[in-house]
């Protein structure tokens, strides 16, 4: 009679190649990112035309064998524009992201080991800056500071900085209870050392995962912020200050809104699939 019941050395190996697999979701996601962030790094060499000279000769030509996305109100190229816009994109966005996840996560691995009254102290800090209007926020920046690229990634880094705190605080409260931790304090350890040592390694899957939704909200954010004249200046190929430069042709040429439109929405949703996935395998591992 054959026993229906797989060994367990069988059983161990399928459970280690399933563990393994990666994310079809992840793997759609990292490319179309990669994709995007090819471009911007080789966008000067793969343009067709160059993306700020002004045929009024050629304006608001549809998609064609000469332009394959047609042409925008100033005769420029909308496929090279569009090539060109994600640089500034992939400029803007993984700049703040990072000091966004710095910041933040400083703040709550901080506040998330000492506990106490500094914690409560600045948490309530924190909620207060999260009620703020981001945008009015913007606007007082901009004025204060003027409009430059270093602006918009402190902008859009501000805005993020209280989430990130706050998740990182939350895992950082988890992972102090444990053991581990109780056995480095009964050893002596300096707080430096509890923090990079043995608190930052178990958290990391945590930062990882606000690193790569936030990356996502930032691409929105500096977008956003540029349709509304907060970001790059006017004339630039940024994505959203395409978008807005050419929103009142959208009835006669729809493809030179369509066009940085689309891209926007597939990089910020190829973000979210990468995080989302990297969020469920963290659940599935017990590290989120």
């Amino acid at each position: 009679m054959t026993d229906s019941v797989a060994p367990p050395a069988i059983g161990r190996a399928a459970g280690v190649r399933k563990r393994g697999r990666v994310s079809p979701v992840l793997v759609v996601g990292a490319v179309v990112i990669v994709g995007w962030a090819l471009v911007a790094l080789l966008s000067p060499h793969l343009v067709p035309y160059p993306p700020d000279v002004q045929r009024p000769q050629d304006r608001l030509l549809p998609p064609g064998e000469a332009h394959w996305l047609g042409t925008d109100q100033f005769g420029r190229d909308v496929l090279s524009r569009l090539l060109a816009g994600a640089r500034p994109v992939l400029t803007v966005a993984p700049l703040a992201t990072s000091l966004a996840v710095v910041v933040g996560g400083a703040i709550g691995l901080v506040t998330g080991a000492l506990g106490g009254w500094l914690d409560e102290a600045v948490m309530r800090v924190v909620d207060a800056v999260m009620v703020f209007p981001a945008v009015i926020a913007a606007v007082l920046f901009v004025s204060l500071l003027g409009r430059s690229v270093p602006v918009l990634v402190l902008v859009v880094a501000a805005a993020f900085v209280p989430l990130v705190a706050r998740s990182v605080r939350a895992a950082t409260l988890v992972e102090r209870e444990k053991p581990y931790v109780e056995a480095a304090r009964l050893r002596g350890e300096p707080l430096w050392s509890l923090l990079l040592r043995e608190l930052l390694p178990n958290v990391c899957a945590t930062v990882l995962v606000e690193a790569t939704a936030r990356l996502g909200d930032a691409v929105f954010a500096a977008a956003t912020l540029s349709f509304l004249g907060l970001g790059q200046p006017p004339g630039s190929p940024d994505w959203g200050t395409a978008v807005s430069d050419n929103r009142l042709w959208l009835p006669v040429a729809p493809w030179t809104v369509l066009a940085p439109a689309l891209a926007i929405a597939s990089l910020v949703v190829s973000v979210a699939l990468a995080s989302d996935a990297l969020r469920n395998s963290g659940k599935r591992r017990g590290e989120i």
